[in-house]
């Protein structure tokens, strides 16, 4: 039971962080709806188990499933515009700020700043031209 309440407590925590973040720039809707399906079953429980529980919690915590389900319900994580051949789709504008934000307030929790770990995951993250050009604008401007 300990490791469901210490991941709410983090999840609560992430979504304190994004409202702060997300009402600064006046995107009241997303500061609320903002990972919603983190409450669902299929991530909550995987992800308690694999961030909170045991070993064998985390060997068989379904994370990669509850993983996958969170990248395809939540638009503002690149993984959503990749396509199922491997290529990256435009992301809207309204997207790439909200992925901003939730990095940002990722940034309040580990103490990095959106171009840190931009510059840490560049490498990593598949975008479409256009998108990662508006990315590194808005990075740039921050």
């Amino acid at each position: 039971m300990k490791k469901y309440w210490e991941y709410l407590k983090y999840v609560l925590e992430h979504k304190k962080n994004v409202f702060i973040v997300c009402c600064k720039r006046k995107m009241f809707i997303h500061a609320i709806v903002h990972d919603l399906s983190k409450f669902s079953p299929i991530e909550f429980i995987s992800y308690a188990k694999h961030f909170y529980g045991t070993k064998e919690d985390n060997e068989n915590s379904g994370f990669d499933y509850g993983w996958l389900h969170h990248q395809r319900k939540n638009k503002h994580h690149w993984d959503y515009w990749v396509n199922g051949s491997g290529n990256p789709v435009l992301m809207p504008r309204k997207y790439i700020i909200q992925m901003i934000c939730d990095w940002e307030a990722m940034g309040i929790k580990f103490g990095d700043t959106v171009k840190d770990f931009y510059s840490k995951q560049k490498n990593k993250i598949i975008l479409h031209d256009m998108s990662r050009r508006i990315l590194e604008r808005l990075i740039d401007s921050m």
